[in-house]
């Protein structure tokens, strides 16, 4: 899709406007607002992700909470996520497709037993469309588990209109800089 593309690439040459420094520190008042959630505090199972330099930094954030709640992390696996526990920096290593530090261990297959899913994204509108990067690794797990998805991003990701298709999965909250929408 056309519109995805050019989307894409506006938000992709926003990011380049932002030191990893300045979206490390955007980031902390979309978890500070993410935290005093019900829906995140009484969560137990958390599905999370470990940032790359261009997302909203989760680093902090996993490393905050995995002690208290049990913090899944998506492993890319061909075209798919597998979904392990993180269990502290020395569980993390760098995935085979994209380099991403993800956990070793075993796979965490309860996907029932998730109680909140917290997802990037590369825009996000205020009717809570997502658009990804454009592999479908998170519209195909995100159809395969019935917790509520919060995405999260900067306030330069929201705009106006997701071109949105079929396949894609709309988030039940988006949480970013400077607001949240349910």
């Amino acid at each position: 899709m056309e519109d995805k593309k050019i989307l894409r690439k506006q938000i992709r040459e926003k990011k380049k406007e932002f030191s990893l420094e300045q979206k490390q520190e955007l980031s902390i008042p979309i978890f500070k607002m993410l935290e005093q959630e019900e829906l995140f505090q009484s969560s137990n199972v958390v599905l999370l992700y470990w940032s790359m330099d261009d997302e909203v930094y989760t680093q902090d954030f996993v490393k905050q909470w995995y002690k208290d709640k049990t913090i899944l992390l998506p492993c890319v696996d061909g075209d798919d996520l597998k979904l392990r526990q993180y269990q502290g920096d020395s569980s993390m290593v760098a995935g085979e497709q994209f380099g991403i530090l993800e956990p070793v261990g075993e796979e965490f297959t309860s996907l029932d037993k998730i109680d909140l899913m917290i997802i990037p994204g590369v825009a996000f509108d205020s009717n809570k469309n997502r658009m990804g990067r454009g592999r479908g690794f998170y519209d195909r797990l995100l159809k395969t588990v019935n917790a509520p998805k919060v995405g999260v991003c900067f306030d330069f990701q929201l705009v106006d209109n997701v071109p949105v298709e079929e396949f894609d999965v709309k988030m039940d909250v988006v949480v970013s800089t400077t607001h949240i929408y349910k």
